[in-house]
């Protein structure tokens, strides 16, 4: 029997229940089939690697991740450097996924709702930008940011504050022409141990994701935390800055142009496995967004107490926005 889940605006359906992502009724209406541990011909190895993801932090130089094409091209493997496998047909109809036995779905999960969904996403013609997004109104503003920036940390404040958050690390955005939805991730936003204790005094103050991860995750559905669990519209988008100590309250200015795009550019999800097709509905829909969405880049003080100024003011600048924009489009259920 499946268990329906809908993440990303993907409607799934899984033979295990994903941790952390709600239940849904309807579980005869999915569009992608996700297998734990069901192909009993699963992979050992990649047959053909294609620009391995090597990341710098990497003291032995080894590719966290290798992604290859399974004989007869149809099929593309992830291999995880800790035993994670996921195979993804080609055009993000369907996903098996393994791993060793030491480790657990939730380990699993990690990669399941971050970069694989994310390249399924991109496989099936979505632009997904690495930001965390949270509803202001009745509209989404995304946060985006160099790795570091704070961008989680960010969406956990806004969350404290009593605003809805949209995503977190991934945001899809669902093309309509003239305007682009954001659509909801999963009930939880995900925090190194220093963001933890730089929101709530103790890293123990959340649970952990997996037991054998030190990050941390924020749930969304209690403790006064909300999720939006609807589709909105992109109003604006927030490229967190560094943070200056010299401040004493947030700088915003506007972004325009080829600088806009070239930030946004920067971060996009997943968009080291793009083919030329991908690229180019990256660079179009991009180049949309800039034209037609405000860009602010923010920069902060260097104070543990500022996130929560820094989240007012965004949402203060937001507003703003919304209030003298030309148009207040209604959102659209999903």
């Amino acid at each position: 029997m499946s268990i329906a889940h809908v993440v990303y605006g993907l409607r799934l359906a899984a033979n295990l229940t994903i941790p952390g992502v709600a239940v849904q009724l309807d579980s005869n209406a999915f569009n992608v089939p996700i297998w734990f541990r069901e192909w009993k011909t699963f992979p050992s190895e990649c047959l053909q690697y294609i620009d391995p993801f090597r990341p710098s932090s990497d003291p032995d130089n080894l590719p966290n991740l290798r992604v290859g094409v399974l004989r007869g091209g149809d099929h593309l493997v992830f291999c995880y450097r800790d035993g994670v496998r996921f195979v993804v047909e080609r055009q993000g109809r369907e996903v098996w996924c393994d791993w060793r036995e030491n480790y657990t779905l939730e380990d699993a999960c990690t990669y399941l709702l971050g970069p694989v969904l994310g390249f399924v996403l991109r496989l099936r013609g979505v632009v997904c930008l690495h930001a965390s997004a949270v509803a202001v109104g009745d509209r989404a503003i995304a946060l985006v940011g160099l790795p570091g920036a704070g961008k989680s940390t960010a969406a956990a404040a806004f969350a404290c504050a009593g605003y809805p958050v949209i995503s977190d690390d991934v945001v899809a955005l669902e093309d309509h022409g003239e305007r682009f939805l954001v659509q909801p991730g999963y009930p939880r936003v995900n925090l190194w141990p220093d963001s933890v204790r730089r929101l709530f005094a103790s890293e123990d103050a959340l649970p952990r994701i997996t037991p054998t991860w030190e990050k941390r995750y924020l749930p969304l559905d209690r403790n006064g935390h909300h999720f939006a669990s609807k589709p909105l519209p992109l109003a604006a988008v927030y490229i967190l800055d560094s943070r200056d100590p010299a401040l004493t309250a947030p700088v915003m200015e506007d972004v325009s142009g080829k600088e806009a795009f070239m930030a946004l550019l920067a971060n996009t999800y997943v968009n080291y496995l793009l083919d030329q097709n991908m690229r180019r509905t990256e660079f179009d829909v991009l180049g949309r967004v800039v034209a037609e969405i405000p860009i602010r880049r923010v920069r902060s003080p260097d104070e543990p107490s500022a996130i929560f100024g820094l989240c007012e003011a965004i949402a203060a600048d937001a507003r703003r926005g919304m209030a003298t924009a030309p148009e207040n489009p209604t959102p659209v259920a999903g």
